[in-house]
């Protein structure tokens, strides 16, 4: 049952609760908002479950020609990666054995000697020799040289595929400019005449740089001597994806040594280490996409460039001096104490403060001066 309170009239005329503000307009008519349920914001859950929610998004407003705010995307900063066409890979090529070219250039000479014999042309000691009788041909014709041309044409295929493939070498081979195959096999065999050949040395390599450019970690040019070891993994890539490999192989090197920082000789190993290892992980991955194994790249000799040599070996000079001056200093500083302790110690002496910081003046100056004149 609900009680309803009377309202009592002001002298006025008016009521005593005035009416409830009017709702404000919206300063956005167009607007879009994600609603969040009430229970999500009071959840004593330790672990809540993420729920996914639109992001509020304002629209542009009718007539402005504002546009709506988008995220710019950012742009990754990863190292871009060099690409290959991917089915340029290496496979082995189609050869026959050397018994196949042999026999097919035999057949070819036999043919032309047949063909000769058929044409009178053969002379009757090379015919006898054969065992063959006197020919009564008077010349060649159309028919004998089309033998001759087919029979020749035989020869020179089956003599001219004939190829002797070595130990640690392959030959690339190509037709029209497209990639047919790679041949590994060693001894002789038979490949296509008609195919064009590119050597490649697949065997372990290394390459001793000339002085290249680099820096230490404080920024100081330096010139560095690296010993690459390597290999050709990938005889297509390595022949058909660069113009020259071993040059791509150079500009990879200087590329990580432009930034990966070099330390000097006498420096810590791990140091060291780090440097070459930094060094071989950059060759390495810069030189897989065009077939080539990168093992090591090794700083064999490091110096300081010519336009900083003179500054860095006054400044080492000066860093030495230092050094020797402050071990000369410490141990002066041990000798006057410990002789003064003893002095004090064993009672031989009574000093009051200002003796004792004359003959601490003069044990210094005493030994200073010793050391200056017999060395460290």
């Amino acid at each position: 049952m609900t009680t309803t309170t009377p309202q009592t009239p002001d002298p006025g005329g008016a009521e005593q609760n005035p009416p409830p503000p009017a709702r404000p307009a919206r300063l956005i008519q167009n607007e879009a908002t994600t609603e969040i349920p009430v229970h999500l914001l009071f959840r004593d859950d330790p672990d809540p479950v993420s729920v996914q929610l639109r992001p509020a998004v304002v629209n542009r407003r009718q007539g402005t020609g504002e546009q709506p705010r988008l995220r710019r995307p950012v742009p990754s900063r990863a190292r871009p990666v060099p690409q290959v066409d991917p089915a340029l890979v290496e496979r082995p090529a189609r050869v026959l054995p050397a018994t196949v070219g042999l026999l097919a250039g035999a057949a070819g000479a036999a043919g032309c000697a047949v063909t000769s014999w058929w044409a009178g042309t053969l002379p009757p000691v090379v015919a006898a020799a054969l065992g063959l009788p006197v020919s009564a041909g008077a010349g060649p014709g159309p028919a004998q040289w089309a033998a001759y041309a087919g029979a020749g044409a035989l020869g020179l295929f089956g003599f001219g595929g004939l190829t002797r493939g070595r130990t640690g070498r392959a030959w690339v081979l190509g037709l029209f400019g497209r990639y047919r195959g790679t041949v590994r096999r060693t001894g002789l065999m038979w490949v296509n005449p008609l195919l064009l050949r590119r050597g490649v040395d697949v065997r372990l390599r290394h390459w001793r740089s000339e002085p290249m450019p680099a820096a230490d970690g404080s920024g100081v040019a330096l010139r560095v001597v690296v010993l690459v070891v390597w290999r050709v993994r990938d005889t297509a890539r390595a022949a058909l994806a660069v113009e020259d490999h071993e040059a791509y192989l150079r500009v990879c090197v200087e590329a990580a040594l432009a930034r990966v920082p070099v330390e000097m000789p006498g420096a810590a190993r791990p140091a060291v280490d780090a440097a070459a290892d930094a060094l071989t992980r950059l060759v390495a991955a810069d030189a897989t996409p065009v077939g080539l194994e990168v093992f090591s790249v090794q700083p064999v000799r490091v110096e300081y460039a010519p336009e900083v040599a003179a500054a860095m070996h006054r400044r080492r000079i000066a860093a030495l001096d230092a050094q020797h001056r402050a071990s000369v200093l410490t141990s002066v500083v041990d000798s006057v104490e410990d002789t003064v302790t003893r002095l004090t110690m064993r009672g031989l002496v009574e000093l009051d403060d200002d003796e004792r910081k004359v003959l601490v003046k003069d044990l210094t100056v005493a030994f200073c001066a010793g050391r200056g004149e017999t060395g460290p």
